[in-house]
């Protein structure tokens, strides 16, 4: 059978939608740092993966047009990003954005890949996948030359091999007694969620400030508190083993002006939560304390009630727009033509 007579599955089908939407939302956030980053080797970087999503909206719009596919609206420079207001973001924020985006979207396209069974849909996710790997490669290795990168925490190598010889390597729950210390895997990812959350508390404070949106900033404060409490809680347990976590400085403006739409902020912020909650996810799945993965499922838990609020804002003002799905037969039976 010809390719382009192999019908899309549902799986490729909101894989594609969805991608089309997230590059479309990159190329404002991404056009709007380009016009006012300094820093020529950090503005290669953010133009790279300004040059990414342009390409893959023209890939995912050819593979639309060519199925009849209907193309989501989705965001514009025109109409989401005001190109005239003034710098919001440092050079190094957005560098670090590039790199967390970056890191964020490996995961994604991993999962498409696996998803996907068509070959013209598989081999885009697969080059999409290598050109994400390529700009985290590129964007890392920027900000580890410009010392701006904030690694994890060192601990000793270790020289032997061992096993948990007691049922208390998986408490933590008994507040009278001591709790081990972390094990590498458990580091890694609190160190991990401590940086996605300050990127997420500076995404917050930039939108807040400047959307004229009651229900956005409140939203988008609500965020930012939520992050702050979460570094603390992550940080605070990394100090009780002694272990420091460095954070590298990057701030935004003071600027007032709107600079992306409502719509796009709140996209954007349902984004990163989803990607929250995967992290917290895994992390609670791989950490063995047990005060650990209660305290992961805690706080996901708060996270899915921010992302439902969320989720009613957008609605209530009509931003929130609606992945391709299945038609209702009992509507359609009902909405039919009298005859």
């Amino acid at each position: 059978m010809n390719e382009r007579n192999i019908p899309l599955t549902s799986a490729e089908i909101g894989s594609l939608w969805n991608g089309y939407m997230n590059d479309s939302m990159s190329k404002c956030i991404l056009g709007f740092m380009l016009m006012h980053i300094q820093d020529e080797d950090i503005k290669s970087v953010v133009q790279y993966a300004y040059d990414i999503s342009s390409n893959h909206m023209d890939t995912l719009t050819a593979i639309f047009e060519s199925e009849q596919f209907a193309i989501p609206n989705g965001f514009s420079e025109e109409q989401d990003v005001n190109m005239n207001a003034p710098w919001l973001f440092s050079d190094t924020f957005c560098l670090m954005y590039v790199n967390h985006m970056a890191k964020t979207g490996m995961l994604i396209y991993s999962g498409l890949v696996s998803m996907s069974y068509r070959d013209d849909v598989c081999n885009y996710f697969v080059q999409a996948l290598n050109e994400t790997s390529n700009l985290y490669k590129q964007s890392l290795e920027t900000g580890l030359s410009k010392g701006v990168i904030a690694k994890h925490p060192y601990t000793n190598i270790p020289k032997e091999t061992d096993y948990v010889d007691s049922k208390n390597y998986l408490s933590g729950l008994n507040p009278f007694s001591n709790k081990r210390p972390l094990n590498v895997v458990e580091i890694s990812h609190l160190y991990q969620n401590i940086l996605t959350n300050s990127i997420g508390m500076h995404l917050c404070i930039a939108f807040a400030q400047t959307s004229p949106s009651e229900d956005v900033q409140n939203y988008m404060l609500r965020g930012k508190n939520i992050s702050k409490k979460h570094m603390k809680i992550f940080t605070d347990t990394l100090l009780k083993d002694d272990i420091e976590s460095g954070q590298t400085n990057v701030g935004t403006s003071n600027s007032t002006t709107q600079t992306f739409s409502d719509k796009l902020v709140m996209y954007h912020m349902d984004l990163l939560i989803s990607a929250g909650m995967g992290n917290y996810s895994t992390s609670a799945s791989t950490s063995q304390r047990s005060d650990l993965m209660i305290n992961y499922e805690r706080l996901a838990f708060e996270v899915a009630r921010l992302a439902k609020s969320g989720a009613d804002i957008m609605i209530k003002h009509n931003w929130l727009e609606q992945p391709p799905g299945t038609k209702d037969p009992k509507r359609l039976a009902k909405n039919k033509p009298k005859g």
